[in-house]
């Protein structure tokens, strides 16, 4: 089996009861919601670009930056998203999307050398979120442009980009370093960043409801902003602070997610085919035979009598109704004498089938003489196929 084939079979092979997927054209809204996963771990970095202690900053000057400080683990999470769009009917779509992603952190770890000082870290707490606006364009692919079918899965790509928000609401951790045990890391802030994803998926149509238009989605999202830059302060265990400054932290998520479009004012599917009356039987298709001449003669051969019996045995046989004998000439002669040769080529066959038992009442005889060449050709030209006398069963 060929890997054409194969990949029809295994995948996108259409059952009879369900529509085909098809390009969306015109408008159509969409929700998704599903697993969150945020990029494990994901790394700090640290600035003193905003000192709220004076005398802390996180030991830095200020504009200065210090790499990897610490690391964060994040939950499982989920996300979810609504969208409206147009789609061009061609497997282009455009769209505008508002997403939203939420997962609880799971471990903090600040790093001994160049981080905060304070591994490890327990009692930690608190929410990652991260919600934005997108535009998205997609790309359905339609299995027909392949020479694969019809199928009722059609998958699509897509990219994305816009802004996005993320907020770290009460994320906290709790020294358990000997030399800083009690210290708590804490931060409730929100930035805004530039956000971009790339989307992969396929949709099936749900017109099998009876709900025009309705469509049901299956995809993975790799969603990205650059690093936002939250406050953080670092507190004693007396609740007094000690630093303070700005972590920024990696914001990679892979979401997998289930959905709903729907295609706005899409047409009706049409009706079910009535079945239509059985038809009356058909009449049986006329039988055809062909007795050739000699040039410029009008007797009939051994195989020709032959020919002519059979079309007799079968006239009689069906019960034929009529029975049309055309003769015909080729083109070495005169129009006016091949006319005449056709007619006495018909005669000689009417007279045939005749003394076989066939009823002169039955018989009607024409002449085309070389007005219908069997193979057309030029004047003059000796063609043993046009010196015939079809013999037309009705």
């Amino acid at each position: 089996m060929s890997l054409k084939k194969a990949l029809l079979a295994a995948t996108i092979l259409a059952v009879p009861a369900a529509a085909s997927a098809q390009p969306v054209t015109g408008l159509y809204i969409g929700v998704g919601a599903g697993g969150n996963w945020v990029n494990n771990p994901s790394k700090f970095d640290v600035s003193g670009r905003t000192a709220d202690i004076s005398s802390g900053n996180f030991g830095l000057t200020r504009d200065a930056t210090r790499n990897n400080v610490g690391k964060a683990n994040f939950d499982f999470g989920w996300g979810g998203v609504g969208s409206i769009g147009w789609g061009f009917g061609n497997g282009f779509r455009a769209e505008i999307e508002g997403n939203y992603r939420e997962n609880e952190v799971d471990s903090i770890r600040s790093l001994s050398v160049g981080g905060f000082g304070l591994s490890p870290v327990g009692r930690t707490g608190g929410f990652q979120r991260v919600y934005g606006a997108m535009v998205n364009v997609f790309y359905d692919f339609d299995f027909a442009n392949f020479g694969l079918g019809q199928s009722i899965f059609q998958p699509y790509v897509g990219i994305g980009a816009g802004y996005a928000w993320t907020e770290w609401r009460n994320i906290r951790g709790v020294s358990n370093n000997p030399g800083t045990n009690g210290a708590t890391i804490f931060a409730n802030d929100t930035d805004a960043q530039f956000a971009y994803q790339a989307i992969v998926g396929v949709a099936t149509p749900l017109t099998w409801l009876g709900v025009t238009g309705l469509t049901l989605t299956a995809e993975y999202r790799f969603f990205g902003t650059l690093q936002p830059e939250l406050n953080t302060i670092v507190r004693a265990p007396n609740n007094v602070p000690i630093a303070a400054g700005q972590v920024e932290s990696d914001n990679y998520h892979h979401s997998v997610m289930l959905g709903l479009r729907y295609a706005l004012f899409q047409p009706p599917p049409p009706p079910p085919p009535v079945a239509a009356p059985a038809p009356a039987a058909a009449p049986a298709p006329a039988r055809t035979y062909l007795v050739f001449f000699d040039w410029d003669r009008a007797d009939l051969t051994a195989r020709a009598r032959e020919i002519i019996g059979e079309a007799a045995d079968n006239a009689r046989r069906v019960a034929s109704t009529r029975i049309e004998v055309a003769g015909h000439a080729d083109r070495s002669g005169t129009p006016q004498y091949n006319q005449r040769l056709s007619q006495r080529r018909a005669d000689a066959v009417a007279a045939e089938l005749v003394s076989r038992g066939v009823s002169r009442n039955d018989i009607s005889v024409t002449a085309f003489g070389e007005s219908r060449p069997l193979v057309p050709t030029a004047d003059g030209v000796r063609e043993p196929q046009n010196r015939r006398v079809e013999i037309v069963l009705r």
